[in-house]
């Protein structure tokens, strides 16, 4: 089984399997509603059709930068999440073009379409992308049936409890990221600390003259700038948390 956050692992993610659904949804609602007549240009459907596919790519692109960078990963989540945001606007303002409101969260219609659940994902082998495509048209079929080929109203209200839900999904994982990243630290947190540990246990090896303030041991520094500029001194590891200094013997 592909983990989750492997190369492909996004592929397992609630909110990208969701994030593709909706972008089948909205590809298919502008095919069937959204011609020259009503949009003459074509920027409507272009917007439409890029706020949807930007979903769940960037939950992929994301998902797979998730042990590299924390901060990369949040911020391409956050990007898939306002892109939901857009879709969802873009479809109320198609009910308040045709002076309809968005069903009330107590309509039968709401409750159906709210209550759409995703099964869950096939276990994935080497012929990954084969498995997910055939998963997410099952999927897509079974959402489909909520949708009324004829109805642009009825769909539209559809799709917008479809762009909820996507929306709690990324607002949790993004929080769950979050929660993360204050226990783990990211990948250049991580870095650092190994960078100053791997300094602390050279100078200790090296015998270097332990710092007056803190113990720690000592690593020879320069001064960059000033009247000493270029003169060396024993500086505290710890820095910046600790300031100490020794003078060169």
């Amino acid at each position: 089984m592909i983990n989750i956050h492997s190369v492909n692992g996004y592929m397992s993610l609630f909110s990208w399997r969701l994030g593709n659904i909706l972008q089948l949804a909205t590809q298919n609602f502008c095919e069937r509603f959204i011609d020259y007549k009503v949009d003459p240009s074509g920027r409507l459907r272009d917007q439409m059709e890029m706020a949807a596919r930007t979903v769940p790519a960037n939950i992929a692109e994301g998902s797979s930068r998730h042990q590299t960078s924390y901060e990369t990963e949040l911020r391409l989540l956050d990007v898939a999440r306002a892109s939901v945001s857009e879709l969802e606007g873009d479809f109320l303002n198609w009910l308040m073009r045709h002076d309809t409101p968005m069903w009330n969260t107590t309509d039968p219609q709401y409750i159906e379409a709210r209550a759409f659940q995703l099964q869950d994902a096939p276990t994935l082998t080497q012929n990954y992308l084969a498995e997910i495509s055939v998963y997410l048209l099952a999927e897509y079929k079974r959402f489909e049936a909520l949708l009324r080929p004829d109805d642009s109203l009825h769909s539209a209200c559809t799709i917008v409890v479809l762009c909820e839900r996507e929306k709690q999904l990324l607002t949790a994982q993004i929080n769950k990221r979050l929660g993360d990243f204050k226990e783990e630290g990211g990948f250049s947190e991580n870095m650092t600390q190994e960078r100053i540990s791997t300094i602390k246990e050279k100078a200790a090896n090296e015998g270097a003259p332990r710092c007056p303030m803190c113990n720690a041991p000592m690593q020879q520094r320069t001064i960059k700038k000033g009247a000493y500029q270029g003169k060396q001194f024993w500086g505290c590891t710890n820095y910046p948390k600790c300031n100490g200094t020794r003078k060169i013997q």
